[in-house]
């Protein structure tokens, strides 16, 4: 795979299931023992990727907090369109208002469904700044996996990790005063709503703030906050 990078920034009709042929016969065309293979035909069709683009480009961007995953709000609110001019990109996967780090961005269908097919099991990194300071007997717990309201999460990779040199977050967290906070590396290759913060908060160390350094092969290297990278794909 052979790239070149650039960075920026900047503040169906509707039809009858029935019909009538020539000699006047009413036949149905959701007659399963007539077309045994239609169920298959139309659970295949059920799922639509967007076509594959002719010059197909990835964008990594590094999502401020407060930020919506979306091109348009009726409520004014900060969305993509204010830091990203690129037309013709959706975002491959999503990321929190509240959450800040790498969203990735393309033009190409195939390219947005081999990010974020479940199967595929992509891991992904995440940058928690907890409140407390848990030791690797809680950390443990998240490494076999926890119980959440929507079941068992998948083993995690984790580590307790120093301060992390990153950008200040507007506005800053809120830190109780004598209560210290401590910095975990979370890897999962699950994608559950806002699954890291149900995740410590289960056993005990509220999130105070997430960012998101990698998805796969990806990762937010010296990207600032509210800068993107711009990765025009060749042979991919």
């Amino acid at each position: 795979m052979s790239h070149t990078n650039s960075r920026q920034t900047r503040s169906k009709s509707a039809t009858s299931p029935s019909s009538t042929d020539r000699r006047g016969k009413v036949t149905n065309r959701f007659n399963k023992a007539k077309s045994p293979h239609l169920g298959a035909e139309k659970h295949k069709t059920r799922k639509t990727v967007k076509p594959r683009a002719k010059d197909p480009i990835i964008v990594l961007f590094n999502k401020p907090f407060d930020v919506l995953c979306q091109f348009t709000d009726e409520q004014g609110r900060q969305t993509l369109k204010d830091y990203i001019p690129i037309p013709d990109v959706y975002a491959a996967g999503r990321l929190d208002r509240d959450s800040e780090g790498l969203l990735l961005l393309t033009n190409d269908g195939k390219l947005q469904s081999k990010i974020t097919e479940p199967k595929k099991k992509t891991f992904k990194t995440y940058w928690a700044q907890v409140e407390g300071e848990p030791n690797e007997a809680d950390v443990d717990k998240l490494r076999h996996g926890v119980e959440l309201k929507d079941g068992m999460t998948l083993p995690a990779k984790v580590m307790i990790m120093t301060q992390p040199d990153v950008w200040p977050r507007t506005p800053p967290i809120r830190e109780r005063k004598g209560i210290p906070t401590t910095w975990l590396e979370i890897q999962i290759c699950e994608g559950r709503n806002r699954q890291v913060r149900r995740m410590t908060a289960n056993i005990g160390f509220p999130t105070l703030r997430l960012i998101r350094y990698k998805i796969g092969q990806w990762s937010l290297n010296d990207l600032q906050s509210g800068e993107y990278q711009r990765i025009d794909m060749v042979n991919l």
